[in-house]
C-alpha cells in the first residue's frame, strides 16, 4: 500500500469520523486514498473555515478534530484556525500537503517551511520524510493533542512521501495516563488559607468544563460557601441559577462582578488560564492571595501571587479539597445584595420592544427558543460582549465563545463543526456582519451538507466592537462602517433559507420558526448598538459597597 494509504488507516484506527478541508495538487494522493475509508470528506470552501470546524468538533468531542490543506496558501489559509483551537484547548489535527524532497532545498513553486510557520501555534508538528514513521507520526499526534492541556498538531505529508510504497500498521490508540493528584501538603496549605479567608471567591475557567469537573466545583463552591464567578469561555460549568453563581466576569474591569472580587480576600482560580482574562484586570494590585487549581502549573505574573497550588486532575483535587475544607455555614451578606443586583440589572431590558432591537432582548429571546441542552455559538465581535453577559447557560459547553485567539469568522463554520459533533442537539450561530462575512462561503458547505442550523447575524453595518473601543478611548470613531448586500437574498442564493427581523416581537417566533426547519437558515436581526456605550457608562457608575 502507499503511505497516504497507511495514513489514512492510522487516522481510521484513532476513530476519526471526519475531515474538514480543501483539495489541492499535492494533497491528491491522500484524497484518493479516502476514497476507500469509512471517514468522511467534508469538502469545504476555504481553509480557514475548515480548521475552525475541526476545532469546534474538537472541543465538544474531546476527540481531535481533523483538517486538510495543500502546501503554501492552502496550508497559510489554515493557520488562523489551528491558531485558534491550540489557544482555546481545542484538540486538533492538521494535516498539509507539501512538496516533494527533491525541490525543497531551493526557492521552488509554492514551497515554503510549513514547519516553522505552524511552530508557534502547535503543541507540535513534524513532517513525514520517511515511508516507515507514519504510524508513529499518528499515535505521537493524538497523544499529544488530547494531553493536558490540548491544542493542535501538524503533520506535513511531502507528496513524494505520500506515493511511496510502504509495509506497516497502525499503533493501538491507548488512551493517556490519568493526571495524578496533588500530594498532601499541597492540599493541607491550601485547605488552611481557605478555612482562614473570611471572603473567598471562586474564578472558574475553561479547564473545569474540559475535564468534567462541574459536579467537583458545585460540591466544593457549596461547602466553603463562596460565591464564583466564570470566565467567557467557563460559562455553564455550574448553572447560572446556582444561588453563589455570580455570572460571568470578563467583559470589563468595573461591573458587578468586579465589586465581589474587590471584596475577596482570596481567590481561588479552577481551570483558568491566563487567555482568558489577565489577572491584571482582576488583580491590579496583585495583592490578593490565589489558590491555583488547574491540570498544570501557571506561569509568573505580578498579578498572580500564588500562595497554593494544586495541580492534577481538576476533579479529583477537587473531591479531596472539599474534604479537608471546614463548612462554611453563612454567604456573606453583601454577596447575596450583589448577586441580587446582578440579575436585576441583567433583566431590566428583557421585555424592550424598541427597534432596532436592543442586544440584551435578542439575547433573553435566544434563551428562551433554545433548550437547555442547545448549543450557541459566539463569533466574534460586540455581540460576544452581550452574550458573554446575558445568555444563561444551565448545563458545560452549551454557550462556545472563543475568546483566547479570538478569531473574527470562526461561528458559521464552527457551528458545521458543532452540529456534526452533536447532531441530536440544536445548534445556532450568532454573528455580527463583519465576522459573517469573512466566512460565509461556508454557508455553501452548510447547505451541501443540509444541516439544519439557524445563524443569527447582528446587523448595523460596522465594525461594532471597534467603534465601542474608540468611542471609550477617543469620545469618536473612524474607519470602521461598511455596506452589507441584501442578507435575507444572499442566503436564499446559497440555498437557505433567509429572516429578516422588521419588529422586535417578531424575533421570538422567527427563531421557532427557524429551528423547525429541517435547513440551515439566516436570520438578518438589526441591533442597536448605542447600547454599548450605555452599558459602559452604566457599569461605569456602579459604587461598590464597604462591607
Amino acid at each position: 500500500m502507499r503511505v497516504s494509504e497507511l495514513l489514512v488507516k492510522c487516522l481510521e484506527n484513532e476513530g476519526v469520523e471526519y475531515i474538514f478541508g480543501v483539495p489541492g495538487e499535492e494533497n491528491i494522493d491522500f484524497l484518493d486514498a479516502l476514497k476507500e475509508s469509512d471517514i468522511e470528506f467534508i469538502t469545504t470552501r476555504h481553509e480557514t473555515g475548515a480548521a475552525f470546524m475541526a476545532g469546534q468538533y474538537g472541543k465538544l468531542t474531546g476527540k481531535p478534530g481533523v483538517c486538510l490543506a495543500t502546501l503554501g496558501p492552502g496550508a497559510t489559509n489554515l493557520v488562523t484556525g489551528v491558531a485558534d483551537a491550540n489557544m482555546d484547548q481545542a484538540p486538533l489535527i492538521a494535516i498539509t500537503g507539501q512538496a516533494g524532497l527533491e525541490r525543497q532545498h531551493k526557492q521552488s513553486h509554492q514551497y515554503y517551511d510549513l514547519i516553522s510557520l505552524f511552530k508557534p501555534v502547535t503543541k507540535w508538528n513534524t513532517s513525514i520524510r520517511d515511508k516507515d514513521i507514519v504510524p508513529e507520526v499518528v499515535r505521537k499526534a493524538f497523544q499529544l493533542s488530547t494531553s493536558e492541556k490540548p491544542g493542535a498538531v501538524h503533520i506535513e505529508l511531502p507528496e513524494d512521501i505520500a506515493a511511496l510504497e510502504v509495509e506497516g500498521k497502525p499503533l493501538e490508540a491507548m488512551p493517556n495516563e490519568r493526571l495524578s493528584r496533588a500530594v498532601d501538603p499541597s492540599l493541607e496549605e491550601a485547605a488552611e488559607l481557605i478555612n482562614k479567608a473570611k471572603q473567598p471567591v471562586v474564578l472558574v475557567g475553561n479547564g473545569v468544563t474540559r475535564m468534567h469537573a462541574s459536579e467537583a466545583l458545585q460540591t466544593f463552591v457549596e461547602k466553603i460557601n463562596a460565591p464564583f464567578t466564570s470566565t467567557f469561555m467557563g460559562k455553564g460549568a455550574i448553572s447560572w441559577e446556582h444561588p453563589l453563581n455570580l455570572q460571568t466576569t470578563g467583559l470589563q474591569d468595573k461591573d458587578h462582578v468586579a465589586c465581589g472580587i474587590d471584596k475577596a480576600d482570596l481567590i481561588i482560580t479552577v481551570g483558568y488560564d491566563y487567555v482568558e482574562y489577565p489577572p491584571s484586570a482582576w488583580n491590579p494590585n496583585g495583592d490578593k492571595p490565589i489558590i491555583h487549581i488547574d491540570t498544570q502549573e501557571t506561569e509568573v505574573d505580578a498579578h498572580y501571587p500564588m500562595k497554593a497550588s494544586l495541580v492534577g486532575d481538576i476533579g479529583v483535587n477537587l473531591s479531596l479539597l472539599t474534604e479537608k475544607v471546614e463548612q462554611r455555614e453563612e454567604l456573606n451578606p453583601d454577596f447575596k445584595e450583589l448577586r441580587s443586583k446582578l440579575l436585576e440589572d441583567l433583566r431590566k431590558d428583557d421585555e424592550d420592544l424598541s427597534y432596532p432591537m436592543k442586544p440584551q432582548k435578542v439575547v433573553a429571546d435566544l434563551r428562551e427558543v433554545l433548550d437547555d441542552d442547545d448549543i450557541l455559538l459566539s463569533d466574534v465581535g460586540a455581540h460576544k460582549m452581550w452574550l458573554a453577559r446575558y445568555f444563561h447557560c444551565v448545563k458545560p459547553n452549551t454557550c462556545l465563545i472563543s475568546n483566547g485567539f479570538a478569531s473574527m469568522g470562526i461561528a458559521l463554520p464552527g457551528a458545521i463543526g458543532a452540529k456534526l459533533a452533536m447532531p441530536d442537539r440544536k445548534v445556532v450561530a450568532v454573528a455580527g456582519d463583519g465576522g459573517f462575512m469573512m466566512t460565509v462561503q461556508e454557508l455553501e458547505t452548510m447547505v451541501r451538507l443540509n444541516l439544519p442550523i439557524v445563524v443569527v447575524v447582528w446587523t448595523d453595518n460596522r465594525y461594532g466592537l471597534i467603534e465601542w473601543k474608540q468611542m471609550n478611548e477617543f469620545d469618536r470613531s473612524a474607519n470602521i462602517t461598511f455596506e452589507n448586500p441584501d442578507l435575507v437574498q444572499l442566503a436564499k442564493a446559497f440555498g437557505a433559507e433567509g429572516l429578516k427581523v422588521l419588529r422586535a416581537e417578531e424575533f421570538k417566533p422567527i427563531m421557532e420558526e427557524a429551528l423547525k426547519m429541517e435547513k440551515p437558515v439566516i436570520v438578518d436581526c438589526p441591533i442597536d448598538y448605542k447600547e454599548n456605550i450605555r452599558m459602559t457608562e452604566r457599569l461605569g457608575n456602579i459604587i461598590c459597597g464597604n462591607g
